[in-house]
């Protein structure tokens, strides 16, 4: 969210001026690693290398996007995402107004577009409120592995439509996982143990390409009744390569019977493809993305590779510890955190909930291509890969979930019905360091988790900042109003000398050779 602290009403003075400032995702990234912020500073949502892509091509990559495959265009929950993200962070699309009780000083703080594809706000946003629920009301504290699994690059196509498939192979994850936990629960004398976990979908990989896969946060163990009727925690020891290679080996025929079961196995191209059926354009777009390639329209080509190119060694890296590979399929679980190490168990529930793109990644190149900063170098050097404007929005609309699609899933005795549930999860934060001061801002969030952070709670909680604090007197910020854009906003916004529209996208641009560009 942006916001901007005013002055008093009746006063053309602003206090503290709108600067430009870092992504949301970079903000919740120097956190991580211990950076301490001592300040609020609004982002100034236009001055982001993503927003002015977007505002400049949109338009143009929709208007071409209906002109090819017979004038389907972009499916709705697309061009909504897209429309929805170039209104974020502006006032002049609505607005919280929070003022002082003592000297009557005003924040006003804009909507955002609560994006679930792209928009880095909304996704730090999204992934902080998230991992500290897991952290205080979800996650017990015992030690949580990490289990990564990628598929091969077909799966990787299917999983993207079919959300039902996408369960199925995180359940697949979960049962081999769960299984491998009660034999050893067995060897040790514990007949009726259970595990647990939480499987995150993502959908990106390091080039902003589409790559679905499975994080898993598994508790590194299992839960047995003593004899006294109580539960206790076994821990786990690591898996060792055997353990590792025969998880792998349960995995990958429970996902090609799933596969099979839904009519997507075929080898010799017979197999339907409900992607292509409901949607042909953004199908042949995630099956360029899969690969690798930057499609513009129909055509695919490869992305251009900026960086101190030199010759991969050609050699395939050997597995680390904890890790398996087999027919295409990677499974790797070298990540854990110890029982009594909440802020670690944070950070990694933040990893695996992190937005596909944060502004710092994007770059324009001097012929006005967008370069995407990779996180790690390839093994060539390549350090960015460049695409055309067009190119890159399409690469950003198969990111994109479909609607009422859910990414975060529960298993074992975590999931919503388990009978041991109630016994295990936390029901209140865990470590006193995420505890919040002000319990007038707090309160509701911590009672009533359901309801999710506020705002306020959740800088306080991620960044150390107390936003209500009143900047002139020290007082407290009380909310007064939430205002949709109308007529009473726009006052409010030329009162304070803000604009009050929101800056529309470019209009569409005809391609060399066409004349009338509406036919």
């Amino acid at each position: 969210m942006g916001a901007q602290i005013l002055g008093r009403p009746g006063s053309n003075h602003l206090s503290l001026p709108p600067l430009p400032a870092s992504s949301s995702v970079a903000l919740f990234r120097q956190v991580c690693v211990g950076v301490r912020l001592a300040e609020h500073t609004p982002r100034d949502p236009s001055a982001s290398v993503l927003y002015t892509v977007v505002r400049d091509h949109f338009e143009t990559f929709r208007a071409e996007s209906t002109r090819l495959r017979g004038g389907d265009g972009l499916p709705r929950f697309v061009e909504d995402e897209f429309r929805a993200f170039l209104r974020c962070g502006f006032l002049a699309g609505g607005f919280a107004r929070f003022r002082c009780g003592n000297c009557k000083t005003e924040r006003l703080v804009a909507f955002s577009c609560k994006g679930r594809g792209f928009c880095p706000s909304c996704g730090g946003r999204r992934m902080a409120e998230r991992a500290a629920h897991l952290v205080d009301h979800v996650l017990p504290d015992v030690p949580v592995r990490q289990w990564v699994l990628s598929v091969p690059h077909r799966t990787r196509y299917l999983l993207a439509w079919n959300h039902d498939v996408c369960r199925g192979v995180a359940r697949a994850l979960h049962r081999a996982v769960e299984r491998h936990l009660r034999a050893w629960a067995r060897e040790r004398g514990l007949p009726d143990a259970r595990g647990g976990g939480i499987a995150v979908i993502q959908r990106f990989g390091g080039s902003v390409n589409l790559h679905v896969h499975v994080h898993a946060l598994v508790l590194d163990g299992v839960y047995a009744r003593t004899t006294t009727g109580r539960l206790r925690f076994h821990a786990a020891p690591a898996p060792s390569e055997a353990d590792m290679a025969d998880i792998l080996a349960t995995i990958v025929p429970a996902v090609r019977r799933l596969l099979a079961r839904h009519g997507l196995d075929a080898e010799d191209g017979t197999a339907v493809d409900p992607f292509a059926e409901a949607t042909p354009l953004l199908a042949g777009w995630a099956a360029a993305s899969v690969r690798g390639l930057a499609a513009s329209g129909v055509s695919t080509h490869q992305p251009h590779r900026l960086g101190a190119r030199r010759e991969p060694n050609g050699a395939t890296p050997e597995p680390r510890a904890c890790q398996a590979r087999w027919e295409a399929f990677d499974l790797h679980a070298g990540v854990r955190v110890p029982a009594g190490h909440r802020d670690r168990l944070e950070r990694l529930c933040r990893y695996a909930l992190r937005p596909p793109l944060a502004d710092e990644r994007l770059h324009r190149t001097p012929s006005g291509d967008v370069a995407v900063q990779l996180r790690t170098a390839w093994a060539d050097g390549t350090t960015h890969v460049a695409f055309s404007p067009r190119a890159f929005l399409a690469r950003l609309a198969v990111l994109i979930p479909r609607p009422r699609v859910n990414l975060l899933l529960y298993s074992g005795v975590l999931a919503p019905r388990a009978s041991w549930r109630k016994q295990i999860v936390p029901h209140a934060p865990v470590s006193a360091t995420h505890a919040v001061p002000d319990e007038s801002l707090s309160a509701r969030s911590v009672s009533n988790p359901s309801r999710g952070w506020r705002w306020a709670d959740l800088m306080r909680r991620v960044f150390e900042l107390d936003v209500l604090a009143c900047p002139r007197c020290g007082g407290r910020l009380r909310l007064i109003a939430v205002l949709e854009a109308s007529e009473a906003t726009k006052r409010i916004l030329r009162h304070f000398r803000l604009p009050t529209e929101v800056p529309p996208p470019a209009p569409a641009r005809a391609p060399p050779g066409v004349d009338d560009w509406a036919a």
